[in-house]
Parts: C-alpha cells; structure tokens; sequence
C-alpha cells in the first residue's frame, strides 16, 4: 500500500502553517531520501500542495523504513546559516521495536512502535553526525501547545508520557558560533535543526 509523505514549514507550537507559495528563501529545494530497511536510500520527488509538499512511496518489505528530509537554507538569516532536517519512521510488518537511523546530521527519532497511545511513555534518541547526542536539551509540544523540555542521557535517550490524543513535535537544535561566508554573504554562526512528529492516539 502506497505511503503518502507530507511536508510542512511553519511553527508548529502556534500551529502556523506556512503556504508553500511562501516558503522563505530556497527551502522547497530540499532534498527527500527514503532509507528502506535493508540500508538501500532512495529520492523521493514531492509536489507542491496549498499547504504542504506530498510524495509518496510503496513499501517492499517488512521493517522499518526512515524518511529524511534536508536543506541548508541559500539565505543567510540574522547573521545565521540554517540547516533544515526532519525525520519520520514508517513500521512494516510486525516485530520486535526498535530505533531507527537516520542519514542526517542532526535527528531525533522515536523507538518505532505499531502505535503511540495516551499515558504510555514514548522513548526518542538525538543523534549528531552519526553519533548519540547526549546531555542535550530538546523540546517536545503537544498538539494543544503545551510545551515540555526534554534532557538526553549519555546515550542521547530522553522520553516523556504523553496526556492527549495527536501530534506530537520534538525538536532538537543546535547551533555552533563560527564565521565563513555562505552564498557569498557572511555568516556568524550555523544554526542546526531537527524535528519530528509523533501520532499519539487514544487507549
């Protein structure tokens, strides 16, 4: 059965949807790779909605398929160089659950599960160049706004319980002071960001 992908740009803590007629600067530009589970990476083309770019995929085989998505932003903002990333994960087939991997920078990813229900604890890891971020801070919003931080461990292990039904945002940034220029326009630091959305349903 075929998958449809969506990706939006905005703030999702104040549910600000941005049309994609007005995405700032290059980001529509991005780059969409699926990671199937035998490690085989694949592009996906996405098409311009109103509100969102959609592509989809048709999955092969059981397991754990991670969607990457990537952009390194060609305007410089505020004296910044933004690196866009976001991750999602799509179970196949039963099993056991595990983490998935991702092929960005900077992610954070959830331990897949079949389903995300209400008052059960859901398990993220942040990673950064491939490596376990930890000691990191990260944030997670409910779909009401609420907003919750989030500490990793050594391992880049955090979690948190969730008390409503819906979508879920983690988000983990960082952000490294350095000088160079960019597009030809100079920056002053590299602003890193990676987020991803958890379905939460109802016990």
């Amino acid at each position: 059965m075929a998958q449809e992908v969506k990706i939006f740009f905005g703030e999702f803590g104040d549910m600000d949807i941005t049309p994609t007629a007005t995405w700032f600067s290059d980001i529509s530009q991005f780059a969409l790779v699926l990671v199937s589970p035998d490690g085989k990476e694949t592009t996906l083309k996405a098409t311009a909605k109103e509100q969102y770019y959609s592509a989809s995929f048709t999955p092969d085989a059981n397991g754990i398929y991670t969607l990457a998505m990537h952009h390194v932003v060609k305007q410089v903002y505020n004296g910044m160089v933004l690196d866009y990333n976001s991750s999602a994960t799509v179970k196949v087939g039963t099993g056991e659950p595990k983490l998935a991997l991702s092929k960005n920078v900077i992610a954070v990813l959830p331990s897949v599960k079949a389903n995300y229900a209400i008052n059960q604890q859901v398990s993220v890891q942040a990673f950064f160049e491939g490596k376990p971020a930890g000691n990191k801070e990260l944030e997670v919003v409910a779909p009401n706004g609420w907003v919750k931080k989030l500490y990793t461990d050594s391992l880049g292990f955090a979690s948190f319980i969730p008390l409503w039904s819906g979508k879920y945002n983690v988000e983990y940034t960082s952000t490294e002071k350095k000088t160079g220029a960019h597009q030809s326009a100079p920056y002053e630091s590299w602003y890193y960001c990676s987020t991803m959305i958890i379905t939460v349903g109802k016990n």
